[in-house]
């Protein structure tokens, strides 16, 4: 289960950081921003995306845009999501659950400059239901990512 993976994550690299679990989905942006009261951007969504034969992930504002020019400019190539069969088969986190953290293996993170804005950020956790709260720069650096700036 992918949230177990998450789990075992945060507990070995940041036991400070809670892993909130609510009844209700929060599978999207409007869902999760509603339950945990924040501003719609302050969800961070991860994106599966395969860019020439690598996939990557890319955590972005809640509700930031892909800018196909951008993305090409950036990482040398077009950008296609991934379908969710890869995606659960590639980060172990089912469409709607997925976050840069307890992956199976290591895969390119990025991190958007939409999220630079706010102090805290709420990613999902591994499940459909679970977020964690932190600031932009933890999750880069917890992730060992990078900034970009791939978004409208």
């Amino acid at each position: 289960m992918s949230i177990e993976s998450v789990r075992k994550f945060i507990a070995q690299h940041a036991p400070d950081i809670e892993i909130i679990e609510t009844d209700g989905v929060t599978a999207t942006v409007q869902q999760a921003a509603l339950v945990h009261n924040v501003e719609p951007n302050q969800i961070a969504k991860t994106l599966s995306l395969k860019v020439k034969n690598e996939v990557i992930l890319v955590v972005c504002a809640g509700e930031a845009r892909l800018d196909n020019q951008k993305v090409k400019q950036a990482l040398g190539s077009k950008a296609r999501m991934l379908r969710a069969d890869e995606v659960m088969e590639l980060t172990s986190h089912p469409v709607g659950g997925v976050c840069p953290f307890g992956l199976p293996s290591a895969l390119a993170v990025y991190c958007d400059i939409s999220l630079q804005q706010y102090t805290e950020v709420l990613p999902a956790a591994g499940s459909v239901n679970s977020a964690l709260r932190i600031s932009p720069q933890r999750m880069l650096e917890l992730t060992q990512g990078s900034w970009i700036d791939i978004c409208q």
